[in-house]
């Protein structure tokens, strides 16, 4: 029995829902991990996760596919990269089979909360794992939490996707050999001071440059760039050993050159390129794309000729066809929907 709740008026943020999956790492192994009710968290002052940061998480969502199944996208992908993100800070990996099972588990659980078909809205899962032992000198942890909680999301744009304008940051996301390229809780952290002070000055994202030579393109705090070719026949996308792989975004490069055709393009991509290129857009797991109609660098613009008015023709066409995959409108490659009901 769906709740009773305004699915359409949703907003993105946090809902309880009524339970949430948690497994436990002592003396060296998972325990088999279990739904529970209670959605606060109990630790020590000193748990290693609240003095060094020991944190790494994932996003994905369930959706109401258009003939009424509930679905997750490529799952497999976010527990892959868990594997890479615990390796990096010396966390144990969660199994990728269990992983998925969790997942499943956790929207078979909540399943009311999923919103129908239409709607807009979405069930959005975000599973982390950190470390909860008291650690006072600085090392990991020796016991950690795995969890995947649970809430329902209205659409990221309310009333269509208007090209946002961001701002070249002065500040660095990642370093070359740093920690760019998992998905940890520290590098969220870094991005916070930048996008406050980026709305306060009236942007709505940060561009990052490559911090070794601030020439070329990286990402924002949470989405890879996808830039369109002035022809519109290639998609760009910059490549860096600091850039988070995004899944929607490795999911894009396939929908662009096998349904739509384009040449597939990803590489370095210098900031002094961007005047070339006819649309950008920011890709990511909550809005799938959201469309860039300008950049500016200190006080220098660069304007998209797709304009500031509606999402440019080909991203329109990369955002139907994903979401439309997503959905269940448009037949999915082999592996992409897991289907949980």
């Amino acid at each position: 029995m769906s709740k009773n709740i305004d699915w359409s008026n949703l907003g993105f943020g946090y809902i309880q829902t009524d339970k949430r999956f948690v497994s436990n790492f002592k003396d060296g192994k998972w325990d088999e991990g279990a739904l529970i009710d209670d959605a606060n968290i109990t630790m020590s002052e000193c748990a290693c996760v609240l003095q060094y940061a020991q944190t790494v998480f994932e996003g994905l969502k369930a959706y109401t596919t258009e003939d009424g199944h509930v679905v997750c996208f490529r799952p497999d992908l976010n527990a892959a990269r868990l594997v890479d993100s615990c390796k990096r800070l010396e966390m144990p990996t969660f199994p990728e089979d269990k992983f998925v099972e969790a997942v499943v588990k956790t929207v078979e659980a909540n399943i009311d909360y999923v919103p129908p078909y239409g709607s807009g809205a979405t069930l959005y899962l975000r599973p982390y794992m950190f470390g909860i032992n008291p650690v006072i000198g600085v090392k990991p942890a020796e016991e950690y939490q795995f969890r995947i909680f649970c809430t329902p999301v209205g659409p990221y744009f309310k009333g269509g996707a208007k090209p946002i304008t961001i701002r070249v940051s002065d500040v660095d996301r990642a370093a070359p050999h740093g920690t760019g390229d998992i998905k940890a809780g520290l590098n969220y952290a870094m991005s916070l001071h930048a996008i406050v002070d980026a709305h306060n000055q009236g942007y709505d994202e940060n561009m990052y440059l490559d911090a070794a030579t601030r020439t070329k393109v990286e990402e924002t705090g949470g989405a890879n760039f996808i830039f369109i070719s002035a022809d519109g026949k290639k998609l760009i996308t910059p490549k860096s050993n600091s850039i988070l792989p995004s899944i929607t975004r490795r999911s894009l490069m396939v929908v662009a050159e096998k349904y739509l055709g384009l040449t597939v393009e990803h590489r370095e991509v210098f900031f002094d390129e961007l005047k070339d290129f006819s649309e950008c857009g920011l890709c990511g797991t909550a809005a799938v794309i959201s469309p860039v109609g300008k950049v500016v660098d200190h006080g220098k613009e660069i304007c998209f000729p797709a304009g500031m008015e509606d999402m440019g023709p080909v991203t329109k066409k990369l955002y139907d066809t994903l979401t439309g995959i997503q959905m269940g409108r448009i037949e999915a490659p082999e592996g992409w929907i897991k289907t949980i009901k």
